[in-house]
């Protein structure tokens, strides 16, 4: 058989494979079982094993003639197999820019705090039910999963199904696997939802026939989700029972501090009333400190949370944040002199909203000017914008009479402000560093008033796709212009987003796909899969390109494994005359079905350390689920996808 190949000088020419094997074709496997040995071992790390390919592969034609001079019976056409601009290709590539521009939109749903609520409202809903809980958890996280990176809402709900573990007392382990399998059942849900599905569409175009719709996945992933569910409420007697999570950041929380620092029962919320003596005072005329003993932390102003300085003047309805640190103060008597209302507090000393304000350690270097100066004198809040709560010398917090202590070199300052005034204050690090920050720090919303506008676009570019009214990429990139236009997400941050890791892995295997075409590899492997199980029927076929693809995905990259399982799925269903759509569906779903191993997919591994599971937890819940799915595509794609 031939295949065209372009030469040194972009001249077609055909390059004559004699027999079954040709120099060229064994350059290229051997290229390939190299770089899924190196997938397998992870080293060097699966992006620079692309690079290497793609820099590897034109080169394919000088290999094969020293390969033929050495073994003559593996003839070497002498021409260009790849040239490099053809390799490079992939980064032109329209679904690459549409992977890129999906992080991004995947990002604003992070920065505004989309997934967070949804991580609110399960707690909210499930309450302590164990089986409730993981069947929530496991909808909200394939529904979202459905439009953004599975690795990014795993990412996004680990320290959410941690909250609800130590809120319920529900082990960890309990919780992180089926997190695990939601996030990877939603790249069955939609055309979007993970990068194997793009690229076997991809690969269907690129034969000539219409890509995949949006929703051409869903029939598929729904089943595979209600199954996961039951499954996994009845596997969930395998996990782990220990915590596992409590400790996975190693990073103190607010909540610890609360404890350390014995700052419960200290804290109060009261409402300024119209009759109040304070109104139209200002936070330095009053000197609730000297006067009450109270440490005013934040005020809450028209639905908004400010933090006071001297010149801050009280308005009628303002509510107080009050920290009651000296022992003889009391809320009682302070109410009846100022004429205020006390009202609920949600949290632990303010840990309620930990979306506004933070808490800092800081330690006082010999350099710093704050030494042999009390709490009191030193004017923190006119300084830095923070307030002092709590104060260490030696290992031990420091308990009434805190204002009036004399600050020394070594001693550990507890600070409570704005997160943004926290982060500014690394710019003092003459008179204090900063040795701590909480987990909390990490769930702060960089624009959190604006989750109704991410929603709003995201809908909208779903709508273009599901419509056909414009290309998918060009209405995801029309989504990522328009959260830039909305102040949802900045350049810098769009461009943090984007998992180049992911981006270079595609592009550098994506040139095997083509150099597997022109050596004849894709008909070469297809005729031996045909040749052993051919007469067993479509359903053992199709069964055995599953279990294939899916036994790739252990070693390497689902992505990779698209790559280079789909051409050989559709060059059999040319070989039987059957519709490619069918076969192509079953690369993409069993790309998806990485539930076997920690290291099948970078959603298990996330949640390996806090799940505190073995690789051995993943064998035993992961395998036979695996064979579910396995089931259950090989019966319904068929079925909906006519042969």
């Amino acid at each position: 058989m031939t295949a065209p190949v372009v030469d040194g000088r972009g001249i077609e020419a055909s390059l004559s494979i004699v027999g079954p094997m040709s120099a060229e074709l064994a350059v290229v496997l051997t290229l390939l079982g190299a770089a899924i040995a190196m997938f397998a071992v992870n080293k060097p790390r699966m992006d620079a094993v692309a690079l290497i390919m793609l820099v590897a592969l034109p080169f394919t034609g000088v290999f094969a003639r020293l390969l033929a001079s050495v073994v003559p019976a593996l003839p070497a056409s002498g021409g260009t197999v790849l040239t490099m601009n053809e390799a490079l290709a992939g980064f032109s590539d329209a679904n690459i820019v549409l992977i890129a521009a999906l992080f991004v939109i995947g990002e604003g749903l992070v920065r505004t705090g989309v997934a967070r609520r949804l991580g609110d409202w399960l707690i909210a809903q499930a309450g302590t039910n164990e089986v409730v809980l993981i069947g929530l958890l496991m909808l909200v996280v394939c529904g979202l999963g459905a439009t953004m990176s599975s690795t990014a809402v795993t990412a996004i709900f680990i320290p959410v199904a941690l909250r609800v573990s130590q809120t319920t007392g529900t082990p960890a382990g309990r919780l992180m696997m089926p997190l695990s399998v939601a996030a990877l059942i939603s790249g069955m849900t939609t055309l979007i939802a993970t990068a194997p599905n793009l690229v076997v569409s991809a690969e269907l175009e690129r034969n000539g026939h219409a890509g995949f719709g949006f929703f051409a996945f869903t029939p598929f992933g729904l089943p595979v989700l209600v199954l996961g569910v039951a499954y996994m409420i009845f596997a969930r007697r395998w996990l782990g029972t220990g915590p596992g999570g409590a400790t996975a950041t190693g990073r103190p929380t607010l909540a610890g501090w609360v404890a350390e620092y014995g700052l419960a029962g200290r804290e109060y919320r009261v409402g300024v009333t119209p009759q109040s003596p304070l109104v139209g005072q200002t936070v330095d005329q009053l000197r609730l400190r000297d006067t009450a003993g109270a440490n005013l932390v934040a005020i809450e102003r028209g639905g908004k949370l400010l933090q006071p300085t001297g010149n801050t003047a009280l308005l009628a309805g303002d509510v107080l944040l009050l920290d009651l640190f000296a022992p003889q103060a009391d809320i009682d008597t302070l109410r009846q002199k100022y004429h205020l209302e006390q009202l609920p507090l949600s949290g632990a000393y303010f840990t309620d909203r930990s979306q506004d304000i933070g808490m800092a350690e800081v330690i006082l270097p010999s350099t710093s000017d704050l030494v042999g100066e009390t709490v009191l004198s030193a004017e923190f809040r006119s300084r830095y914008g923070l307030t002092v709560i709590g104060l260490k010398h030696g290992t031990a917090a420091s308990g009434p009479g805190l204002l009036e202590r004399t600050l020394a070199v070594g001693d550990t300052l507890l600070l409570i402000g704005p997160w943004e005034t926290i982060d500014a204050l690394r710019s003092h690090n003459h008179d204090l560093v900063v040795i701590n920050l909480p987990a909390e720090v990490d769930e702060v919303l960089p624009v959190p008033g604006k989750a109704l506008q991410a929603v709003g676009v995201l809908l909208l570019v779903i709508a273009a796709m599901v419509s056909g009214v414009m290309p998918n990429v060009q209405a995801a990139l029309i989504g990522c212009l328009l959260m830039g236009l909305l102040g949802i997400i900045d350049l810098p941050s769009a461009y943090r987003a984007i998992d180049w890791k992911t981006i270079v892995l595609i592009v550098g295997m994506l040139p095997f796909s083509l150099a597997l075409q022109r050596t004849g590899g894709v008909d070469l492997m297809a005729d031996g899969l045909m040749a052993a199980i051919g007469g067993a029927g479509t359903y053992a076929i199709l069964a055995a390109i599953f279990a294939l693809t899916a036994l790739l995905g252990m070693f390497i990259s689902n992505t990779a494994t698209a790559v280079l399982m789909a051409p050989i799925a559709l060059a059999v269903a040319k070989d039987l005359g059957h519709s490619p759509y069918p076969f192509a569906m079953i690369v993409a779903l069993a790309a998806s079905t990485a539930f076997m191993t920690p290291v099948s997919s970078p959603v298990n591994t996330l949640v390996v350390t806090p799940g505190n599971y073995t690789f051995g937890d993943f064998v035993k819940v992961g395998v036979p689920f695996s064979l579910v799915v396995l089931l259950v595509c090989v019966l319904l794609v068929p079925l909906l996808l006519p042969l």
